[in-house]
């Protein structure tokens, strides 16, 4: 009896870390997003009607035609937005000429808050190569859905709130075809590598 007793208390131990375990990685899934849910080759997006920087109308069309960098973010964001654009700026720059087909853009995860004039203001004290984008709230939020993305309201001890997103780059092949992304953080000699890859192929 007591054996039993063990057996059941080893197998009930080992129940509880499987499913831990596969807490964990569902965990993992939602909050890291992009690396393990989508593939190379897939099309990523639905059609849209969103407003640019500049306050002029854009549509799923812009992401088609040049090789595209997507990234999603807010203005607000106190690291991971303004690393991301000010290493985007050093990607074109490292480019050069080698870059001139790509175009980029910020999609905002926090339209509340971010009009078109802010998000103009935000990317361009970085670079004049990444346009943002913004709009109706429901809108980004199915553009969001569409692209894989993770992005949730996290209120603060103030009573604001700040938004916790995905942090990787996504790169758009000229058919509007997804081919990878650039992770945060990665090194710029790897991001190059992508980038220049993605702008000489056809």
């Amino acid at each position: 009896m007591p054996r039993f007793g063990l057996k059941t208390g080893i197998w009930a131990a080992a129940a509880a870390l499987f499913l831990l375990c596969v807490g964990f990685l569902g965990f993992q899934y939602s909050v890291r997003g992009t690396q393990q849910s989508l593939t190379s080759g897939m099309k990523l997006g639905t059609d849209f009607a969103l407003v640019d920087q500049n306050g002029a109308p854009i549509t799923q069309a812009a992401f088609e035609g040049k090789p595209t960098l997507v990234f999603f973010g807010f203005t607000r964001c106190p690291e991971v937005c303004p690393t991301t654009l000010y290493e985007m700026a050093g990607w074109f720059d490292a480019l050069g000429e080698e870059g001139r087909d790509l175009q980029a853009f910020f999609i905002s995860v926090d339209p509340e808050r971010d009009t078109p004039e802010i998000m103009k203001g935000y990317a361009e004290a970085f670079t004049d190569r990444v346009t943002g984008i913004t709009g109706d709230p429901d809108e980004i939020a199915r553009v969001v859905a569409a692209w894989h993305v993770y992005a949730a309201r996290i209120p603060t001890d103030d009573g604001d709130y700040t938004m916790d997103h995905t942090a990787s780059v996504f790169l758009i092949d000229r058919k509007g075809v997804f081919r990878g992304t650039i992770a945060y953080g990665e090194s710029p000699e790897t991001a190059t590598a992508k980038l220049r890859r993605l702008a000489q192929a056809a």
